[in-house]
């Protein structure tokens, strides 16, 4: 058996865009979850910067994981946060240890 794969999605907000950025996140969460090959999915924030978010994300497959990239309602969050994130990092990982 394979690996699962792991995402580590981290997301800066613009400071006027917090909020926004946010309720858009949070929207993912739910449907993501339903998807197949979802084996965790979870969005937190930085204590300190509220305009940093990070989903740490973990996946049956990178084929699964790249179904979700093109979902409708990962579409949907790209329309309704355009020009409100100032940096957006992704890491795709495997567990090692």
């Amino acid at each position: 058996m394979s690996q699962a794969l792991t995402i580590v999605a981290r997301i800066e907000a613009k400071s006027d865009k917090i909020n926004l950025v946010k309720t858009a996140l949070m929207k993912l969460i739910e449907p993501t979850r339903k998807e197949t090959g979802c084996l965790q999915y979870d969005l937190h924030q930085d204590n300190e910067n509220p305009a940093v978010f990070l989903f740490f994300e973990s996946w049956e497959t990178l084929e699964l994981w790249q179904s979700h990239m093109n979902n409708d309602h990962l579409k949907a969050y790209m329309e309704e946060t355009e020009g409100a994130v100032d940096r957006f990092i992704l890491n795709e990982m495997t567990k090692i240890g």
